[in-house]
C-alpha cells in the first residue's frame, strides 16, 4: 500500500518542524512540506530528510489547492505575528488571518476525494467565554476560521480537529514576558500586568512536543475529527512557579522576581504588544483554567485521553532556551 500523504503547512516553523517530526521516519506516511522558499535553508533540510518540498503562499487559494492535492492528513496553521508585525495592527493582522485560514480550509475541502483528516491549528473562543470582556486579536482571527468551517463548509467540519496549542516556551523571548537583570537588584525581573497564581497551560518546547499531539489525534481519528477539540498542553504552572522554573534552569542558576504593574503601565511599556499578548495574560488571570474550555460545554480532549506519555518537561525546554 502506498504511504499516505500528510502535508504540513509552514513546515519550517515551529509548530511545523514538530508536526514533520511525528511523521518523518514512519514508512506508512509521506511528508509533504508546505513551504514558500523550498531554497531556504530549512526547506533543503527538510528534503535531506526525505520531505517532498512544496511551495505555497497562503494568500493563494489556487496555489494552495495545487499543493494540498493528494493529501490524506492535512495540518493548517495561520501566523497571526508575522502581518502584525509587518501592519502594526491587530485589525490588520485579523483580516489578514481569516483570509488565510478561509484560503486553507477552502484548500482542504477541494481535497475530498482523498482527504481524511483536516488538524486545524486554533486556540480557544476568549471573547465567548468572557462574554465579550477579552477580546484577544491572534485567539480571535482563529476563531473566525473556526465559525467559517462550522458554518460554511460541513463535509470538511466532519474532517477536522481543532487543536489549541499552548503557550511555547519560547515565549519568554517575547520582550513583555522577557525576564531583564537588574544589576542593582541582583536579580532578574519580569514586568507583568497579571499575577503571580495566573495558571498558564504549556506545550514546552513546540517543536520537541506538538508531535506527540498530532500523531495521537491521526491514531484517534475516531474520537478526534467530527469538529472536536483537543488540548496540547503538557503541564500547568503558574506564571510565578514558570518564572522561578526558568531561573533555576539556568547555568549557573539565578534570582528572579516579578513585579506586578497596573494595566496602564504595561501598555506604556509595550503599547502595541500590550493590546494583544498583555489581554491574553489578563483572560488568564481572569478566567484561570475556564480560559480552556469550549464556551458552549463541548469536550476537550487532552492528551491523557489521547494516551500522550513522551513529552519533554517545561524545565528541560528552559535549559535550552536563549534569551
Amino acid at each position: 500500500m502506498a504511504p499516505k500523504i500528510v502535508t504540513i503547512v509552514g513546515a519550517t516553523g515551529a509548530q511545523g518542524k514538530g508536526v514533520v517530526s511525528a511523521f518523518i521516519n514512519n514508512p506508512a506516511y509521506k511528508v509533504r512540506a508546505i513551504t514558500r522558499n523550498p531554497s531556504s535553508p530549512s526547506s533543503v533540510a527538510l528534503a535531506a530528510q526525505g520531505a517532498e518540498v512544496v511551495s505555497a503562499d497562503l494568500n493563494s487559494l489556487a496555489s494552495l489547492t495545487s499543493a494540498f492535492a493528494g493529501s490524506s492528513i492535512i495540518y493548517g496553521v495561520t501566523n497571526f505575528f508575522e502581518p502584525f508585525i509587518a501592519h502594526q495592527s491587530p485589525t490588520a493582522a485579523m483580516d489578514v488571518e481569516f483570509t488565510q485560514g478561509v484560503n486553507l480550509a477552502r484548500a482542504a475541502a477541494a481535497t475530498a476525494s482523498t482527504l481524511e483528516h483536516y488538524i486545524w491549528s486554533t486556540l480557544p473562543n476568549a471573547s465567548a467565554i468572557s462574554g465579550g470582556k477579552y477580546l484577544v486579536p491572534h485567539f480571535e482571527g482563529k476563531n473566525r476560521i473556526d465559525a467559517y468551517i462550522r458554518t460554511e463548509l460541513p463535509d470538511l467540519l466532519k474532517k477536522t480537529t481543532f487543536l489549541w496549542v499552548t503557550w511555547y516556551h519560547a515565549n519568554y523571548t517575547f520582550p513583555m514576558f522577557t525576564p531583564y537583570f537588574i544589576p542593582t537588584a541582583g536579580k532578574y525581573v519580569q514586568f507583568a500586568n497579571f499575577s503571580p497564581e495566573t495558571p498558564i497551560q504549556t506545550i514546552g518546547d513546540v517543536s520537541v512536543n506538538l508531535g506527540n499531539f498530532v500523531s495521537a489525534i491521526v491514531e484517534n481519528a475516531d474520537r478526534t475529527r467530527d469538529g472536536r477539540t483537543v488540548l496540547a498542553a503538557t503541564e500547568t504552572w503558574t506564571a510565578g512557579e514558570m518564572l522561578q522554573a526558568w531561573a533555576g534552569a539556568q547555568n549557573p542558576p539565578v534570582r528572579a522576581q516579578m513585579v506586578r504593574v497596573d494595566g496602564g503601565a504595561y501598555r506604556e511599556l509595550w503599547p502595541l504588544w500590550a493590546e494583544e499578548m498583555g489581554v491574553m495574560m489578563e483572560f488568564w488571570d481572569e478566567y484561570a483554567e475556564k480560559s480552556w474550555t469550549d464556551p458552549k460545554g463541548g469536550v476537550v480532549l487532552t492528551g491523557k485521553d489521547l494516551g500522550v506519555e513522551k513529552v519533554q518537561g517545561l524545565v528541560e525546554a528552559y535549559r535550552g532556551l536563549k534569551l
